[in-house]
């Protein structure tokens, strides 16, 4: 009888458990990160008679949860980069939004502009074509401006937001530690069994420091046995969390760019490394510095390549221009300056061709292996130098200057130049005065009544003015002088050169064709060129300008270049000023030729943030269809479903009541024989 209440009793403690179990399965159901539990139940061991094995009862062996360490990877996996893809998006949408907007982008204002100055072509000598040019010239700066500081603000944002994901990255690091802690000593207390609840609350800490950086989780052992503690590592390796041990993240200013936040780690022995932006993938820390480093710098890096290309494209042509006064232009916009980080004393930095630069940054550093100093477009290299044995140095390449005064100057990173990222915010419009506007051309051109021919030449196209300026009055005052045709040679007196042009098939811009004789004369041939041929007269000091010859001209005939005293109705180079709104000026290919207008710039410039807004918006649906699959696949398994909850509740109680029931029977078995005994 004494066995059959004992075998009853260890049946009822069974139950108890089971019961106690799926209460708290149901109880939890809406638990984050509960993991369904299970009692373990197994045999005690049989009593041996003479006549066999006789069962002594059961016993509880274990409550475990339900895990799958391959399905949890999953659930982790989709949700880092559908966590890396929201952060991103988030960001990039803003610039799409004010990029593509058509009322508040700059294509409107570029427009604008360029259509103040076919104004002042069309009305050369109209006062208020003039005042309203210098205006759009200003609302264009504005709205660089604006764009420019929008940019800033969302940069300001990432930057913030930087700091506070390294800080919570920090408390998630800290909280696992000290879980760690408590599950280890918790197991160690219950001879090894696992704490269910512990590592289901460690687990969603994981899960929330997987959301913001990509990690990697080793659960660590003493000797053949788990522990119960894990470890936690990023990047390539670097540890964030050994047991009870935290490494922290800060953002410091960057090596190479002080102005720029980077992350770093901090051991727990102190030492501070910056971790390389390539290491930090995934999660919400990962989306915003992809973000910044390929969407946020690209966009304004093309911003200001527009507006440095505005401005020195648009100077250039000014100047070969002359205003009411019949001076030489001026600066219309003001000059942009190269940014210079950190700013150095004695470096000078200068743009030399504005079709080389490329919206990137531009580095400055020193190869001490290969003794030389050298400079960067991005990770292009465009300049090379032997170190020179006495400083300063200046390098060439990429459309840019720099000049270093010595070595010192030269940080371990690199000197950060940047020739565009701050551009957009510094153009500026130079003239107030209407009056300043160069509309008219320099060059003057007139056919003596003598001549014979119907000659004509035409379109007129400054290409320098060095040297016109004889008497350094700032007007054109250069000599006087004809060119002559005889026969089908086209000449021009000795000191000048006059050279016949093709154009480039691929640039469209106006070469010396080498199939004619160039020097004081070259070839026109009225039979086969009467429809005209372009020719260049290089000028004593260095002037040059272009010219359309055709008509058919008599030997002897002469055609007479002279200084144009004054713009007042001229607007040949209003002309020239307008057309580079359509005008191939920028990013030249290997061959030199520019390759892009200011509009396809700015346009490939939505596009591709367009392209890449639907890109990052489609791969997080993307990703968050994987993670809906992949959380389905693991609630399946360790999820609470409360049917089967109910069901067991019934199956467990009717165990319970067997179990009371054998402990009944056994009670009264055992009262009948003290009732015999009496």
């Amino acid at each position: 009888m004494a066995g059959m209440l004992n075998i009853g009793m260890t049946g009822l403690n069974a139950a108890q458990a089971q019961l106690a179990t799926t209460s708290h399965n149901i109880t939890n159901v809406n638990t984050a990160g509960y993991h369904r539990q299970t009692v373990g139940q197994g045999a005690l061991e049989p009593l041996f008679t003479g006549a066999g094995f006789f069962g002594q009862g059961t016993r509880v062996s274990s409550v475990t949860r339900s895990y799958d360490q391959f399905l949890e990877s999953q659930v982790l996996q989709a949700d880092n980069r559908r966590s890396q893809y929201a952060a991103y998006g988030a960001q990039i949408g803003q610039i799409n939004n004010l990029l593509a907007d058509s009322t508040t982008g700059l294509s409107p204002a570029m427009a604008n502009f360029f259509a103040g100055v076919q104004e002042v072509a069309s009305n050369p000598t109209s006062p208020a074509a003039r005042q309203a040019l210098i205006s759009n010239a200003q609302s264009l700066a504005t709205r660089f401006h604006s764009l420019n500081a929008r940019m800033e603000e969302i940069r300001e944002g990432v930057e913030g937001s930087l700091v506070q994901t390294v800080e919570s990255i920090n408390s998630y690091a800290k909280a696992i530690a000290e879980m760690n802690q408590r599950i280890v000593v918790a197991q160690a207390g219950g001879a090894g069994t696992p704490a269910n609840d512990l590592l289901d609350q460690r687990d969603l800490l994981l899960g929330e420091l997987n959301k913001l950086v990509k990690i990697t989780v080793v659960e660590e052992s003493d000797g053949a046995n788990a522990s119960g503690a894990v470890s936690v590592f990023i990047g390539s390796g670097q540890s964030l969390v050994l047991r009870g041990a935290v490494s922290t993240f800060e953002v410091i200013p960057s090596a190479s760019d002080p102005e720029r936040g980077a992350v770093s780690m901090v051991a727990p022995g102190g030492n501070r490394i910056e971790l390389a932006e390539s290491l930090l993938t995934g999660g919400t820390l990962g989306g915003l510095l992809e973000f910044r480093r390929v969407s946020l710098d690209a966009a304004q890096n093309e911003l200001g390549l527009i507006a440095l290309g505005i401005t020195e494209t648009f100077n250039a042509q000014h100047k070969l221009g002359i205003d009411l006064e019949g001076v030489f232009g001026k600066n219309f916009f003001k000059p942009i300056t190269p940014t210079v980080v950190p700013a150095t004393a004695g470096v000078a930095t200068s743009i030399t061709d504005v079709s080389e630069v490329r919206a990137k940054d531009y580095r400055v550093a020193v190869d001490n292996i290969g003794g030389t100093v050298k400079l960067f477009a991005g990770d292009e290299e465009v300049a090379s130098q032997a170190l020179p044995a006495t400083w300063p140095v200046t390098l060439e390449g990429g459309g840019l200057s720099v000049t270093v005064p010595s070595a010192a100057s030269i940080p371990e990173k690199g000197l950060l130049i940047q020739p565009t990222r701050d551009a957009a915010s510094h153009i500026s419009v130079a003239i107030t005065d209407y009056r300043e506007i160069a509309a008219g051309g320099p060059v003057s051109v007139s056919a003596p009544l003598v001549n014979q021919g119907t000659g004509k030449l035409a379109d007129i196209d400054v290409r320098s003015i060095a040297g016109m300026d004889g008497a350094g009055d700032g007007k054109p005052d250069f000599a006087s002088f004809s060119a002559s045709f005889s026969g089908t040679s086209l000449s021009v007196p000795a000191g000048y050169t006059i050279e016949r042009l093709r154009q480039d098939a691929t640039s469209g811009q106006w070469v010396a064709d080498t199939a004619y004789p160039s020097g004081s004369a070259t070839t026109f041939d009225p039979a086969t060129d009467s429809s005209g041929a372009q020719f260049r007269i290089t000028g004593p000091g260095g002037y040059a300008f272009d010219f359309k010859f055709s008509g058919s001209p008599e030997s002897g005939d002469s055609f007479e270049f002279a200084s144009n005293a004054a713009g007042v109705a001229d607007n040949r180079n209003a002309v020239a000023l307008g057309a580079l709104q359509t005008s191939k000026v920028m990013l030249a290919d290997g061959s030199g030729r520019p390759t892009a207008t200011f509009q396809s710039i700015y346009a490939q410039t939505v596009t591709t943030v367009g392209n890449k807004t639907r890109e990052v918006q489609v791969n997080e649906s993307a990703q968050q269809a994987l993670l809906d699959q992949a959380t389905a696949s693991r609630d399946s398994v360790s999820g609470v479903n409360l049917d089967e909850e109910a069901a067991n509740l019934v199956r467990f109680q009717l165990a319970y009541q067997a179990s009371a029931r054998v402990m009944t029977v056994a009670q009264r078995l055992f009262d009948e024989l003290i009732a015999i005994g009496r």
